[in-house]
C-alpha cells in the first residue's frame, strides 16, 4: 500500500467564535471553494488552487482562536500562498483579525 503524501501545512488563525459549519460555509464562500465530507468529521473545504482547509474548532469552554489548516501536496511555499490569500479573503468578507502562523509539516 502506499503511503498518503505529505501535507505541507500553513495554519491561519482567526480570533473569532464560530461554529465548524458557520466557518466552512464563510471560507467556502470567500475563497470560491467546495466543502467536501459535509457532516463528518474530516469536513473541509477544497480550494481551487488543490489546496484543501481544514477548521480547528476550539472545544468547548476553551476560548478562540479559530484555527484553519491549509494542506498542500505540492510544497510549504504552496501551503503559505494559499493560507495568506485565504486571509486576505476572509478578512475581506468578514472583518475578523487573521494571520498566518509559521510553517509546519504534516505527515
Amino acid at each position: 500500500m502506499d503511503a498518503a503524501p505529505t501535507a505541507f501545512v500553513a495554519t491561519v488563525v482567526a480570533d473569532t467564535a464560530t461554529t465548524k459549519l458557520d466557518a466552512l460555509t464563510i471560507i467556502a464562500n470567500a475563497a470560491e471553494g467546495v466543502i467536501s465530507d459535509a457532516g463528518t468529521p474530516r469536513a473541509a473545504v477544497a480550494l481551487p488552487s488543490g489546496a484543501r482547509a481544514l477548521i480547528e474548532i476550539p472545544k468547548f469552554g476553551e476560548p478562540p482562536p479559530l484555527t484553519i489548516d491549509v494542506l498542500s501536496t505540492d510544497s510549504a511555499d504552496a501551503a503559505r500562498s494559499e493560507a495568506e490569500s485565504l486571509c486576505e479573503v476572509i478578512a475581506a468578507v468578514t472583518g475578523w483579525e487573521v494571520r498566518v502562523l509559521p510553517d509546519r509539516l504534516r505527515h
